[in-house]
Formats: structure tokens, sequence, C-alpha cells
């Protein structure tokens, strides 16, 4: 057995909790790292959300500028954020210009500057933004390249044995990772990126190095909010599947031919989809859901993507259901999410949080089709693969789900679920419109459930003032599920 202890790599903190869960617990202390990405990307807003999430007076942080913007009024833009804090500017974070540097000598006196600075302040964190402009004034790209080489290698020997940690902020080509001598001595290398598709911008961060980390890979989308960076990890991985509990308790709909055609309920931690045309009661189900959770003292979550919360809380008081008094009494939460260019992340880190403060076991996704609407069109080509993970992240925690989802009605075919995400549910409800002398009715059945047995008859059903009201068997007819039944031989 190996007796050699390992060394403790210390972590700080970004200021953006998320993204220290993409790090792996946030950068490496005396680590040599780059931020890099197109201009605009939020390069510069994130270096300064480190520094003022880690100077002090005891260990300043250093914030060098290389004939980029003035520090006067890079700060002018940055005070708007909640990171920024005046009493901080020039006790604990100095700014500092190295434009005569660059423009009056080489590379080796830019060193030098930085070398005194560094000396006689003892810090914690390094910043130089932006450092790809020290490259463009060399002159001759081959001798700038040798120059440059050499130059962050002494700079990062440097300032690792000053024990700092340091961010070069810099804007770089993607095709530029494999062979720029500053990715190769890095031991970080954070990439930002920004995208416009039709109308929609999404902004994505990549973790492409990170030494002595376990950083999560991929992309993740992040905003730039009043707090800066907020970053949406691809949350798949960070939840453990919870094993299925066979003896699970069934929970109830609220509408008692439901349970029944249920086997007594949906079992807890089951995810439901309620397929249905247009106006067919999905919605009213799924009310009567949330409803009937909140009269037994169960805390539900409503993300509603097509109205807003007070038209669908208004909406239900039609149906016999009062959400205002699961409002009021705070075991029930309405949450409109944003549309046009949602993140599939940015939508279950808005849910997870909400079951979070409210203690949640019911949740309702209403609706699929809105859900899809609202993502950025990016992440509307991958709409399969963004369910699969919100779905499994939510069941990863427990809590049991509706959603609902609109199907275009035929009556030559039958279509349970659009996108072909059926695999992805534990139990479908299916709500169809049947012609039947001239008369448009409605018949619900179940389709499958995976914690039991389930009920295989086709019953009518129709939506009322005390919401979806279930009937007998419809007996009589042949063909129900097709739309246009016949009716039996007398």
């Amino acid at each position: 057995m190996d007796s050699r202890e390992r060394v403790k790599i210390n972590t700080l903190p970004t200021g953006a909790p998320d993204l220290d869960v993409v790090l792996g617990g946030g950068i490496p202390e005396y680590s040599f790292n780059v931020i890099a990405g197109a201009p605009g990307s939020g390069k510069t807003t994130l270096a300064h959300q480190i520094v003022f999430a880690n100077a002090s007076l005891e260990r300043p942080a250093l914030y060098f500028t290389v004939l980029g913007e003035p520090a006067l009024k890079m700060l002018r833009y940055q005070q708007n954020y909640n990171f920024f804090n005046m009493d901080m500017v020039e006790s604990e974070i100095r700014f500092i210009n190295l434009s005569d540097e660059v423009l009056t000598g080489d590379l080796g006196s830019v060193l030098d500057r930085i070398v005194r600075e560094v000396e006689a302040n003892n810090p914690r964190i390094v910043v130089v933004d932006s450092f790809r402009t020290v490259l463009r004034r060399m002159g001759d790209p081959a001798t700038a390249e040798g120059e440059l080489q050499g130059f962050i290698q002494r700079l990062a020997l440097y300032l690792t044995s000053w024990q700092a940690t340091t961010f070069l902020v810099g804007e770089y080509m993607v095709e530029e990772v494999r062979d720029n001598p500053v990715f190769t001595v890095a031991d970080g290398l954070l990439w930002l990126s920004q995208s416009a598709e039709r109308n929609s911008v999404v902004r994505k961060l990549q973790v492409i190095k990170l030494r002595g980390q376990a950083s999560l890979p991929g992309l993740h989308t992040f905003r730039i909010t009043d707090n800066g960076l907020q970053v949406f990890p691809r949350t798949f991985s960070l939840y453990t599947q919870q094993g299925r509990d066979v003896n699970a308790p069934r929970l109830s709909t609220g509408v008692a031919g439901m349970d029944e055609m249920m086997g007594g309920g949906i079992p807890a931690g089951d995810s439901v989809i309620v397929a249905g045309p247009s106006g067919s009661g999905k919605s009213a189900l799924a009310t009567q859901f949330i409803a009937e959770g909140v009269r037994l003292g169960q805390p539900g979550v409503i993300a509603v993507f097509e109205e807003r919360p007070e038209d669908y809380v208004s909406r239900s008081e039609q149906l016999g259901m009062d959400l205002q008094i699961g409002l009021d009494s705070g075991n029930l939460k309405v949450i409109y999410l944003r549309p046009l260019d949602l993140s599939v992340d940015e939508t279950l880190r808005e849910i997870l949080d909400t079951i979070s403060a409210l203690g949640a076991k019911r949740v309702v996704i209403d609706s699929m089709n809105g859900f899809e609407m609202a993502l950025a069109p990016a992440f509307r080509e991958d709409f399969r693969e963004s369910l699969y993970r919100m779905i499994g992240a939510l069941k990863g925690i427990g809590v049991t789900i509706m959603t609902t989802v609109e199907v275009v009605t035929s009556f030559t075919d039958l279509q349970f679920t659009p996108h072909s995400i059926s695999f992805l549910t534990d139990d479908i409800v299916m709500l169809r419109y049947i012609e039947i002398e001239s008369q448009l009715r409605k018949i619900v059945t179940v389709v499958k459930m995976r914690g039991g047995t389930h009920s295989k008859d086709i019953r009518e059903y129709d939506i009322t003032d005390a919401g979806m009201v279930i009937g007998e068997r419809l007996m009589g007819y042949r063909g129900l599920i097709t739309g246009t039944p016949v009716r039996n031989n007398p």
C-alpha cells in the first residue's frame, strides 16, 4: 500500500457558485489560467468577479490593463454589478495600466513592471487584461511568437513562485487552442463564447483544461446578470438517480376516476405525461393534481410557459380549484420562465431552486410544447436530450412530475407524444376526441404504467366547473381510439 500523502490543492471561489461546481470546486490556488473568448463574451466581467471574491487587505489583487480600455472607464461599467465594492478599489484591488511599457518598450519591460508590482504588494490574485494586445504590438508575427512563449513561461514561473493565482484575459480564436504557447503553459483554460441565431443570443462556457481537478465536461450555458456571470451546469450528471421503489405510496390525482384507472393513483417519484389535443383538459388534470397535493399538505411547483401565473391561477378558479390558497400558505409556487431564449439548464435550475425552497413533492410542467418554443433555437435541435437530462434530474431528487403535451389529433393515426419521447416517462395518460352521432366527445385511457397494473378501460370524461369528471367505461363501440368509432351490432 502506498503510504505517500497527496498534496492538498486549495481552491479559490469564483464568486459564481455554479461556476465553482463546473470547475470541480473552484480555481486551484497558485494556478496559471487563461480566460479566452471573443469580444463581448464576458471575459472581463468574470475576471472582476473573481477578483472581488478573493481580494483582501492582507493579500490584495493586482489588475493589469494592457492597451485596453482605461481602468476608470472599465470601473464605470463594472460598478453596476452587485459584486462590485468601491471600498475595495485601491485598497484591496489595485488597477495598473501597462500601456507605457508596451508602447515604448518590449516584453522585458512589461515583465519588469509586473515583477515590481508583485514584489511590492504580495498579491493573492493577478490579472493581465487584455494580454493578447502585447503580441499585436510586437511587429513580425514569427519573431513575436517565440518571444511570447519565453515571456509567458518566465511570467508563469515567477508568479507561481510568489504564490499568486494568475489570470490572463485575451481574445483568441478556437483554432488557436492547439499550438498557442499560452495554452500550453496554462494550468487552466476557460473558454467563453456567444452565438446569435435568429433573434436569440446564447452564451456558453467550456473548461477546456484544468490541471489537478475533475471539472464537468461540455458546454455550460451562462447569463450575465446583475450578479455577474450566472452559470447553469449540465446538471444531469450532478444528480444521482434514485432506484425505483416498487412499494412507493400512490399519490392521488384529485380525480377519483383517474385514481381508479391508475390502480390507486400515481406512484410517488414517477414521471407522468398527459397527452392530448388542444382543449382536451390536460391543464385541468395537472391543476387538480397540484391542488390535491396542496390540500394534503404536499407542497407543489407549477412551471408555466404559455401564460402568466396570475392568469393560470385565475383560470383554475373556473375549474373549482383555488390555487391562491396554496400560494398564500406557501405550499405552492407558480413560476413563469422568460420565453424565447431559454436553455434547458437554466430552466432546470429555476425549477430545482424552487423545489428546494418549498420542499416540493409534486411538480407540473405545463406544457412541453411551450417549453420547446421558449428554448433558444440551438437547444430546440437537441430537444430530446434536453428533456432526458431535465426529467432525469427531477426524478433524481424524488419528486413526482406531471408534464402536459399537446398532440395533433388525427383520425387515421394514433400518436402518444411528439418527438418519440415516451421512453422518458413512467406513465402515459392519453386524452382524445371522438365523434359519436355527430357529437364531439372526450375519452381517456391509461396507456402505460411502469409502477404496476392499471385499467385498460377507455372511459368518457368531461371538464366541468368542478374539474375533470370521469364517467363509466364506454360500451357498445369498437375503434374508439381511432376517433371514429363504430357501433357494435345489436
